[in-house]
């Protein structure tokens, strides 16, 4: 299952960070995406992308994880010559994510 069925996302930029947040559509998922989603997780989906760090942070109460990755813009915004120098499409990138199936993962038939 994609990441994209149980969450959105929205990303942002400074510098060469790249901000990135998975918000769940449905709160009790949270816990779900929480064990799933993890900082190695992303940082290995996005391995060749981006060259420095992955560090997450958890809003339970708003059903979020919020993900900083350093080095993911080529430089920034002024510096990169890549085409999405802000990192939009991170955001679509991220819900791409291969995650198992709930009922599986949930032991439910």
């Amino acid at each position: 299952m994609k990441l994209r069925e149980i969450a959105h996302s929205r990303s942002g930029d400074k510098g060469d960070t790249s901000n990135i947040s998975v918000i769940a559509f449905d709160m009790g998922d949270f816990c779900f995406l929480a064990e799933h989603v993890t900082a190695d997780h992303v940082a290995q989906h996005f391995s060749k992308t981006v060259t420095g760090t992955v560090t997450r942070y958890e809003l339970p109460t708003l059903g979020a994880l919020n993900f900083v990755l350093t080095g993911a813009l080529g430089g920034g915004v002024v510096r990169s010559l890549a085409l999405d120098t802000h990192g939009k499409s991170l955001s679509s990138a991220l819900l791409e994510f291969e995650l198992p199936d709930k009922r599986v993962s949930s032991g439910s038939p």
